[in-house]
């Protein structure tokens, strides 16, 4: 492992729940690691997840969804690969070569949301708050300084 490892998170699309992870584990590791995202198609930002982040102090409005094929991501060495697909889309998450860990968590697809515009933002609360538990764990385990 790098003295910083680099992690990717993908999902489908790169427009919500990669991107929310990218941004929460910069949150949450601080220098301790590099954080990246991608999809295997590049979406449009998701508005409630820049809602979502928002109202934790995170803001992601200036990011941009990107592929794995784009030149930033597949130029690059990870140590962890971390899919963030639901169950439902899982085959069409992205497989990117890596000789570093993957890691499957599945979280619910937020494109995939009904309701009213309250309704929706609650699910990708919840979707946020899961992310965040989940990453914040796996990090203190992963980057103590036993680990590194």
């Amino acid at each position: 492992m790098t003295s910083r490892p680099n992690v990717l998170f993908v999902c489908v699309h790169n427009s919500a729940r990669s991107q929310m992870a990218e941004a929460l584990l910069r949150q949450v590791a601080g220098d301790a690691a590099n954080a990246y995202s991608a999809g295997l198609e590049a979406g449009a930002l998701n508005p409630y997840v820049v809602t979502a982040m928002r109202e934790i102090g995170i803001d992601i409005s200036q990011q941009h969804a990107k592929t794995v094929n784009d030149p930033q991501i597949a130029g690059r060495a990870y140590d962890y690969v971390i899919s963030v697909c639901d169950e439902a889309s899982g085959a069409a998450c992205p497989v990117v070569p890596t000789t570093g860990q993957r890691l499957s968590w599945q979280f619910p697809d937020p494109s995939r949301f009904a309701g009213s515009d309250e309704e929706k933002l609650a699910m990708v609360r919840a979707v946020r708050d899961s992310l965040k538990e989940r990453i914040a764990h796996w990090a203190a385990v992963t980057f103590a300084p036993q680990n590194r």
